[in-house]
């Protein structure tokens, strides 16, 4: 007997965990998933909807994915790479499935603003829609989603300003919002575990406030923008940076010391107007480094000859080339050292000298005659030198 009781409660305990599996969806996402599927069409060439049949279980559809009977994760398009995408808008449909935590669309051409009912999906913690034609302001309503940790809509038409609600996020972790026409000041990042912040090629203007930027940031590029102010007022407590690169804006002033023994594997501060000595206190470890186009002067720092790849070229810098970037050139420890368009006076290289095949000088347009041919790329100029009356000038 006791046997029998234990085998139909088995059965029953199996019966209603292939309920639960076989779980019927929700009729809002349901009905969700079918305005989704009016407004988008495949692209020539993809095949994405064919499985989308909504006489057949949507939990099955391409992109669809359920915990139960509700929708946890839509991923629009086929990710293969080279596959076309998708086209067509967004529905505000999208706010139905409240259950939802990732959404994505591939690279294709759905245009139009982003549906402000995204505001309704309190579960969302992964926002990519990068690489179509998404234009419009960033809705303010984005940063009611607290749990939000990644929001990527790079590479589309968006305008305005980044709103400060999405500054305020708690839990953001990436935010990327690059090449878009995104304009205004940056608002303040308050979550602790930003570590992604993507800009460039916007925009943006204004001088950043101090501590406007949280410590946690260790990749940060507002490169191509309008961005003004000194270099140390952005900086603050951002000593776990990898990457940082703040090219092509209108920052002034001198380049902090401090920034040269931060972790970085990469700085790009060219085409600014940065000013000053480059005076690193000790020997710096940072592959790449790219000053070039600025106002910078001095004489160049001996420091910086355990840089690979170093561009200094376009400033004012001054003097004699240190001896130690000779040693590290012909040893092809240095991969590109650019010095073109300054002021310097000569360096220590025989004419006889071989450069290694996979390193790259350029001395032309100096305050000296090159010692050595050597290739130059051609914004370079053709001139091999200085006039003299530039350099009296600067002597004067």
């Amino acid at each position: 007997m006791a046997t029998c009781k234990n085998l139909c409660a088995l059965l029953l305990l199996l019966f209603f965990s292939f309920l639960h599996v076989k779980a019927i969806l929700d009729p809002a996402d349901f009905l969700a998933l079918q305005s989704i599927r009016k407004s988008l069409q495949d692209m020539p060439g993809s095949h994405f909807f064919s499985s989308w049949d909504f006489t057949a279980d949507p939990c099955n559809f391409a992109g669809v994915y359920c915990d139960s009977d509700r929708v946890i994760s839509l991923n629009l398009g086929d990710p293969r790479a080279g596959s076309p995408g998708l086209t067509g808008r967004l529905d505000p449909a999208l706010g139905k499935l409240s259950a939802l935590a990732e959404f994505t669309v591939v690279p294709g051409r759905i245009y139009g603003p982003l549906p402000e009912s995204l505001s309704d999906l309190k579960n969302l913690r992964f926002l990519g829609v990068n690489r179509n034609f998404i234009s419009g302001e960033i809705p303010t309503q984005l940063g009611e989603l607290r749990s939000l940790r990644t929001i990527d809509l790079s590479y589309n038409q968006l305008t305005g300003r980044i709103p400060p609600t999405v500054g305020s996020l708690p839990e953001l972790t990436n935010l990327i919002l690059c090449h878009n026409r995104l304009s205004g000041s940056l608002p303040r990042f308050e979550s602790h575990t930003l570590t992604r912040l993507d800009l460039k090629h916007n925009s943006l203007s204004g001088s950043l406030p101090p501590n406007s930027l949280p410590p946690s940031l260790q990749y940060l590029s507002l490169a191509w923008n309008q961005l003004t102010g000194p270099m140390d007022r952005l900086l603050g407590r951002l000593d776990q940076l990898n990457y940082l690169d703040l090219s092509l804006n209108q920052f002034t002033g001198p380049i902090p010391d401090r920034i040269f023994s931060f972790p970085l594997t990469n700085l790009q501060l060219e085409r600014n107007q940065f000013s000053g000595p480059v005076q690193p206190v000790e020997q710096v470890s940072i592959p790449t480094v790219d000053l070039s186009y600025n106002r910078l002067s001095g004489q160049i720092s001996p420091m910086l000859a355990s840089v690979q790849y170093l561009y200094l070229n376009n400033n004012r810098f001054s003097g004699r080339v240190p001896a130690s970037f000779v040693e590290r050139l012909l040893d092809a420890s240095i991969q590109i050292l650019y010095l073109q368009h300054n002021y310097l006076t000569g360096i220590e290289i025989s004419p006889t000298a071989v450069i290694p095949e996979r390193s790259s000088l350029c001395l032309q347009y100096n305050c000296m005659v090159p010692p050595v041919e050597t290739p130059c790329p051609l914004r370079a100029g053709k001139q091999k030198t200085r006039p003299t009356e530039q350099c009296n000038q600067l002597k004067t």
